[in-house]
């Protein structure tokens, strides 16, 4: 299957590699169509002089934001991981088409708050050869797939890695909430679906950590013949583990709410670091505080996911409890627990995993982002899990 694709900058060509049997393109150079297989080559340029780009020289920003625009003219570790990445379109916009404003004053927002008029736009990153079997690395709530950059070149050795930001997060799109997307939980799980149409088409593993790892058990319910794998890095697996840390509540919180979200030492630096024994250090905390600098758009979306996650966030993990119980679950599932996790505590987690019959693996140094305090031993772990080797 053909997806279709944009680089992260306007001026460059890009490759994104598929696990497709073929897919028709045209060549930037000719009209006639040339047939390729599982590589997808593009030449893109703005298509106006509006159109929004991380990378661009000047940020546009909004209004609403911080700072705009970049540390300094120098390449920064946010442009660099950016430039690594692609741009997968999927996902229908919903709504009236109109333009966002912003919920405070009514003014109207910037380019980056503004949702596609087709398709959303997800940022993408891939390691290893696409004729390997694809692991698709999902980062939880609030992250970036930035968190697997220790974990892709593990894998890369064996498999076809992917990661991405979900819609709100990182470098993906952020639309203004009521503008073609809530950020509800089940728009979450619809819109995974749509992603995962465009990037693979065989069985895929799937890795996920955290508050989204309900998220991705539902859709992988309804979908249990496409994955041959399911990985759970410190899920919410217990009614305790319903209710979201005073880290994240707060960010749904009225008034404050909207302005802590907009603030990026707390909305990455401190929801990074308070949840284990994670030292972030300088040239990490660019990219993740990247998008809440350049826009207001990444606050907005991490307020309304809040208020999501506090509002579903206990009938999802219910739901996710009687999923992985169920006698019709097939999926080989396995729970990697970091034993540092100040937000979820591992009292009821073995019981579950016994109950359930899932495999439980313990990383003694790792707390809530496991991939973040032990991503090389991370992808040790998944590469035994998934070539079954592991032993527990």
């Amino acid at each position: 299957m053909a997806f279709q694709a944009h680089h992260l900058s306007s001026l460059h060509s890009l490759h994104f590699c598929i696990a497709s049997p073929s897919c028709l393109v045209r060549s930037p150079r000719s009209t006639a169509p040339i047939r390729r297989t599982k590589s997808l080559r593009l030449r893109i340029r703005s298509s106006s002089d509006d159109d929004y780009y991380i990378d661009a020289p000047v940020s546009v920003g909004d209004g609403f934001s911080f700072g705009g625009g970049k540390y300094s003219e120098e390449p920064s570790p946010s442009d660099e991981w950016f430039e690594k990445g692609n741009i997968v379109k999927a996902h229908p916009v919903l709504g009236s088409g109109k333009k966002a404003s912003d919920p405070i004053f009514g003014l109207k927002m910037g380019a980056g708050s503004q949702a596609s008029d087709d398709l959303f736009r997800w940022f993408c990153i891939e390691s290893g050869s696409p004729d390997n079997h694809s692991v698709i690395l999902i980062h939880g709530f609030p992250s970036q797939a930035y968190s697997y950059r220790k974990v892709l070149p593990v894998l890369s050795k064996k498999y076809h890695a992917i990661a991405f930001d979900w819609l709100g997060f990182g470098f993906s799109d952020k639309p203004q909430p009521k503008y073609g997307f809530d950020y509800t939980l089940d728009e979450y799980v619809s819109s995974f679906g749509s992603l995962i149409n465009e990037l693979v088409t065989d069985k895929v593993s799937l890795v996920v950590q955290g508050y989204f790892s309900p998220v991705v058990v539902k859709y992988a319910s309804s979908h249990q013949e496409k994955i041959k794998d399911l990985i759970l890095l410190n899920p919410p697996l217990t009614a305790k583990h319903a209710n979201l840390p005073s880290a994240l509540s707060i960010f749904s919180n009225f008034l404050l709410g909207e302005i802590f979200s907009q603030d990026p030492l707390r909305a990455s630096d401190k929801a990074l670091t308070s949840c284990g024994p994670y030292q972030m250090k300088e040239d990490d905390a660019m990219v993740y505080r990247r998008p809440y600098l350049t826009s207001g758009s990444s606050g907005f979306a991490l307020n309304a996911i809040s208020r999501s996650m506090k509002k579903e966030l206990k009938k999802y993990v219910e739901e996710m409890r009687t999923i992985l119980m169920d006698k019709d679950w097939k999926v080989q599932t396995t729970i990697c627990w970091g034993e540092r996790d100040r937000w979820l505590s591992y009292d009821g987690v073995e019981d579950f995993c016994k109950r359930s019959n899932h495999k439980l693996l313990k990383l003694p140094m790792a707390g809530h982002h496991v991939q973040e305090d032990c991503g090389e031993e991370l992808g040790q772990v998944i590469n035994g899990v998934l070539s079954r080797r592991v032993r527990i």
